[in-house]
């Protein structure tokens, strides 16, 4: 009986997530804001967690030439590597689930909209695997992904979407 409980208290399919009332500033990411709450005490007790940071070019530019510059890269490394950056910046997907296989990230769909509702990104699913021992009964996998240029800063809203447990995340990223 307890184990029915047990397994049951891990996944609440098509539960929807709590909202905060004002989109919350995330601690690791200072463009991300999280629209809902999927870093609480709650969602560690479902251990179902996702977490998103956002890159800017510019950023990511300076820490190549910072390499650079320490490491005493030869131009063509550093041209290899200058060709790799993606214009928009990089997002870091990050779920931490209980059990290595339900913290595969190919689970998750990204759709990322402009504030007219124009989608600048849409992947059907993350590159999958499964996902490694964190903490407790917590697995994470972490997937790095190209973000689309966008004319100017502006706000995005990005839904990932878990097919798993039918949930969704919402947050929102201030793309420069």
């Amino acid at each position: 009986m307890l184990g029915a409980l047990a397994s049951s208290a891990q996944y609440m399919p098509g539960k929807p997530r709590k909202k905060y009332t004002f989109p919350k500033k995330d601690e690791e990411s200072s463009y991300v804001l999280n629209v809902t709450k999927n870093t609480d005490e709650d969602a560690e007790v479902d251990a179902c967690v996702t977490r998103v940071a956002y890159r800017p070019y510019a950023e990511l530019l300076t820490e190549i030439n910072e390499l650079k510059r320490m490491n005493n890269w030869a131009d063509t490394t550093y041209q290899r590597r200058f060709q790799q950056l993606p214009a928009g910046g990089q997002l870091t997907v990050t779920m931490y689930r209980r059990g290595a296989a339900n913290a595969d990230p190919a689970y998750l769909s990204l759709v990322a909209k402009n504030k007219d509702g124009k989608e600048v990104l849409n992947m059907a699913e993350l590159p999958g695997g499964q996902g490694r021992f964190w903490n407790r009964d917590l697995y994470m996998s972490k997937r790095t992904v190209p973000f689309t240029k966008v004319e100017g800063p502006q706000d995005v809203t990005l839904t990932i979407n878990d097919a798993k447990t039918k949930q969704n995340f919402e947050y929102i990223i201030k793309a420069q």
